[in-house]
């Protein structure tokens, strides 16, 4: 029997009317036979076609107020029987059950209906049923059978119907199935995290993922999955890398602990901070930003708690730099920082993040809750005879929201509003500090009366003390260590003001 077969009769029962008309008026010009309900139904007549209502063939009317209307069996049967079975034959003909050769359908918008905030009886009642069966009997049956499963699909099926006058070959019919397979699990997906209180269970479906021009490296293949046009409009430059993704999502939750803050600039390489200021004007802060380390800034992520005005497009131009994002843009500087033709430029729009974190580990996943807490000054806790002064709290706090979004483990260095110097991602918090000692030394900077920050506890005085000896003089750790005091009597010493937090911000 031929793979390619001609559309003859089609089944049609769709929520949205959207881009039907032209494939309606198409499968009628080739003499295809119409079988409808409800809306559809009235609409293919409004059309000035003939359709036949799906009543006149199961004699049953459309009941529970339109909850029931095509699960009968001279529906699915038509759908599914398989036109090279001789006893499939014989009941067709049996039990006068009419061929379906097209089902299309378009299934109630249950995730629209849950974001509008509806009540739950609204949204029950857009748990569609015959569209999912149709869907899937559709699928199931492509050997014989045509399923168009959402409006989406509706270009390619009438390139489709147009090209071939109206037939479809076997590989059409199953890239058909597949993508209503798709449809489906996607829309059950939906209803599920919709009911699912078991935190233990993990199921979740993106349909509009890219491929990306590689992934970490050349070697690997990458993709987002994801709706990067929601959080970004996207003005200028090249392609994000696989690369610039983890660095671009790094830099947003890094300027989002300073969104209520003064104008603050982060410039960002490996997805840690390499620069970061907080100043009266975002050209001042991108300027003390960029002088932190003025070397590893090349190449780099910078972003902007503000807009981004003439002055700092022309610094920011001065810098060859990957990305550039902020809320908005002057025009002036927008024009400026295209001058650059592969630079990308983002805008970025107010997006909540997602609240559960995902990565692959071992031959699963990971899940956790997105770390949301920031440490404010009202959490601190003066455990050493000194207090920090008032600046100092400033500069603590201002660590502690670098040091949360730094690969631990890590040291955070600050003064004056200034990421002064950091060591990130060591093995332990002792060469975490002296890397920073050392950073902020081979860029000129004095930490002398500067503040710093960890991610996790001291178990040793070690790390007090060598701050001590480098200028530091308040530091805000979590606490929380069994030899908490050996550190607390060090600073009580030394004349060292220090805070506990009562927060962890490990960061793997």
């Amino acid at each position: 029997m031929s793979t390619t077969k001609k559309i003859q009769s089609a089944l049609i029962s769709v929520f949205s009317k959207d881009g039907l008309e032209p494939i309606v008026r198409k499968l009628h010009e080739q003499n295809v036979v119409f079988y409808s309900t409800g809306g559809t139904e009235e609409y293919i007549k409004n059309l000035g076609i003939p359709v036949i209502a799906v009543e006149d063939v199961t004699s049953y009317p459309s009941i529970l107020g339109g909850r029931v209307k095509t699960l009968h069996p001279k529906v699915f049967g038509g759908i599914l029987n398989r036109q090279d079975n001789e006893s499939d034959v014989q009941q067709m003909k049996e039990f006068e059950i009419p061929q379906i050769d097209l089902v299309i359908v378009d299934l109630y918008p249950f995730e629209k209906t849950v974001a509008s905030g509806a009540s739950e009886a609204d949204i029950i009642e857009k748990i569609d049923i015959g569209g999912i069966s149709l869907i899937r009997a559709g699928a199931k049956n492509f050997k014989d059978t045509v399923i168009v499963s959402s409006m989406d699909q509706y270009g390619l099926f009438l390139d489709m119907i147009t090209n071939q006058n109206g037939s479809t070959t076997l590989e059409d019919r199953k890239l058909l199935a597949t993508k209503a397979f798709h449809v489906s699990s996607h829309y059950d997906g939906a209803i599920f995290k919709y009911f699912n209180t078991d935190e233990t269970i993990y199921k979740e479906s993106i349909a509009n993922g890219q491929v990306l021009r590689y992934g970490e490296n050349p070697h690997q293949k990458g993709f987002f999955f994801g709706d990067f046009e929601a959080m970004f409009n996207k003005i200028h430059g090249k392609e994000l890398s696989y690369n610039n993704l983890l660095d671009v999502d790094a830099a947003v939750n890094l300027i989002n602990e300073f969104k209520n803050d003064g104008p603050t600039f982060a410039i960002l390489k490996h997805n840690n901070a390499c620069g970061l200021a907080t100043r009266n004007s975002i050209c001042d802060a991108y300027n003390a930003a960029l002088a932190c380390d003025p070397t590893s800034a090349f190449g780099g992520i910078l972003i902007s708690n503000t807009k981004i005005d003439v002055a700092t497009a022309t610094e920011i131009n001065k810098l060859f730099c990957e990305v550039v994002i902020a809320p908005a843009y002057e025009a002036e500087a927008l024009t400026i920082l295209q001058e650059k033709k592969n630079r990308i430029i983002l805008a970025q729009n107010e997006v909540a993040l997602a609240e559960r974190q995902v990565r692959t580990c071992l031959n699963g996943l990971l899940i956790q809750d997105r770390n949301n807490i920031t440490d404010q000054a009202s959490d601190l806790k003066t455990v050493t005879v000194t207090a920090p002064t008032e600046q100092e709290v400033k500069d603590l706090i201002f660590a502690s929201k670098v040091c949360k979004n730094t690969k631990s483990n890590t040291i955070v260095f600050a003064k004056n509003g200034t990421l002064i110097a950091s060591g990130t991602g060591q093995t332990s918090r002792v060469d975490a500090l002296m890397q920073a000692v050392e950073k902020a030394k081979a860029f000129g900077f004095s930490l002398e009366g500067a503040s710093m920050a960890s991610d996790a506890f001291f178990p040793f005085p070690d790390c007090v003390e060598l701050a001590k000896k480098a200028g530091i003089t308040a530091v805000i750790q979590p606490g929380g260590s069994i030899k908490d005091e050996l550190s607390i009597n060090y600073c009580n010493e030394n004349n060292l003001a220090m805070v506990f937090t009562g927060t962890r911000h490990f960061k793997h």
